[in-house]
């Protein structure tokens, strides 16, 4: 039987076991894309989460290939098919081999990669050709230090050549780094048939609420002071301080779930916060014309994780130089900022994420070549900061003026025209 090939999926540790969390962001891709599509599962099993997750991610319009791992044979996950009932069974084929499967809009592993460089580099190169045009390959190995380091390796160099995207997933065992790779260009246009990404790496409160992996790792560090001081000074109550410090730290990072508009004209606020200016302008470095942009300072109380304002595809990134001056004065004009530029059917839209006279951090996820649907998150700024969206003036109206309150990734700040 023919797995993906010459890989190992377990290592001397014993088997990298994929859970529910690892599983969703594996078949991300399938479940946001809302077209009817070919999704290739390569290394399923009847008991795998990826299995289930996929299935799950399925439309009406969907075909899902399974190709069986080498722990199970096609004529038992066949019979697993089957039992889901017919809606599953109709839109679900099981092959054999791997050399029965056609290309596919999504390609995902089943199990995680844990072999040698050299093994996990031929079963990416093995599965390129069952990538259709502007596809993507979403592969999985161990995250934990000393595990699968060679497959580590191998595909952190695949993602800085074809990346378009990248999970920690800590809960899981062990935590999983999940890779999504695409080896020939998308098109714009797929952009706006796409639901937001799923993102694993923050941590759920509620159905509606979740806290960002960088909220998780400052609170923790603010607790790891608070048992230092704690040890090494136990009569004092200093350790009280970083302690009490650790939940306004994580709601800092907080990151509520919102409702896109579904209005294919209407441009989105980037962030919350309140707008600053709306004013036309030019910049060269945008390429020639007129540009709209909507300015908006972002106070150390409102959310700070960053939504693209409209569908798009990332094309440029880069930071530009400067200081650190409070985000509300015109100074802060040539503040430290972080530029993304995105390619739409519109024309050219730029965000830029700007530093303030606290923020001294900015955080961008949305790699060159990645797709993005409106409202989805792509970044975050760390304590009070501004963030502007540049749109085509000639091709946008805005719906905001300065002092109007605006909601990251749901209030709509412009029209396109």
């Amino acid at each position: 039987m023919t797995q993906f090939p010459a890989v190992r999926t377990s290592g001397r540790s014993g088997p990298v076991r994929i859970g529910e969390r690892a599983a969703r962001a594996l078949v991300s891709e399938l479940a946001r894309i809302n077209d009817p599509k070919a999704a290739l599962l390569v290394g399923a099993t009847p008991e795998s989460a990826v299995l289930a997750a996929a299935i799950d991610a399925l439309l009406p319009g969907d075909r899902l290939t399974l190709v069986p791992a080498g722990s199970t044979s096609s004529a038992v996950l066949r019979e697993h098919v089957t039992a889901q009932g017919r809606w599953v069974a109709d839109r679900v084929r099981v092959v054999d081999t791997i050399a029965e499967a056609e290309p596919a809009a999504v390609v995902v592993t089943g199990e995680p990669l844990t072999g040698t460089a050299d093994e996990t580099r031929a079963a990416v190169e093995g599965l390129t050709k069952y990538l259709a045009d502007g596809a993507v390959l979403t592969v999985a190995t161990a995250a934990s230090p000393g595990r699968t380091a060679g497959a580590a390796a191998e595909l952190d160099r695949q993602g800085a050549l074809h990346g378009v995207g990248t999970d920690l997933v800590l809960r899981n065992t062990p935590p999983l780094r999940v890779h999504r790779l695409r080896f020939t260009p998308a098109d714009v246009a797929t952009a706006a048939r796409l639901a937001p990404a799923y993102r694993p790496s923050s941590v759920p409160l509620t159905r509606g609420m979740h806290i960002d992996s960088n909220g998780v790792a400052a609170a923790g560090i603010t607790l790891g002071l608070a048992a230092l001081a704690r040890l090494t000074r136990p009569k004092s109550k200093l350790w009280l301080l970083p302690a009490l410090a650790a939940a306004p730290v994580a709601a800092f990072f907080r990151d509520p779930e919102r409702d896109v508009p579904e209005d294919p004209s209407a441009v989105v606020a980037a962030a919350d916060g309140q707008v600053l200016s709306v004013q036309r302008l030019h910049d060269e470095r945008f390429g020639d014309g007129e540009w709209l942009r909507v300015a908006v300072f972002l106070s150390v109380l409102d959310v700070h994780v960053n939504r693209a304002p409209v569908a798009g595809k990332v094309v440029d990134y880069f930071v530009a130089d400067g200081g650190f001056v409070n985000a509300m004065k015109p100074d802060a004009e040539h503040n430290v900022a972080a530029y993304t530029v995105l390619d739409t059917a519109h024309g050219t839209v730029v965000v830029a994420q700007r530093t303030g006279l606290i923020a001294r951090r900015i955080v961008q996820r949305a790699p060159i070549g990645a797709l993005l649907a409106r409202g989805e998150r792509f970044g975050l700024i760390r304590f009070g900061s501004r963030t502007d969206v540049y749109l085509p003036a000639e091709a946008a109206d805005p719906l905001v003026g300065p002092g109007d309150k605006v909601v990251g990734g749901s209030t709509v700040i412009a029209r396109w025209r």
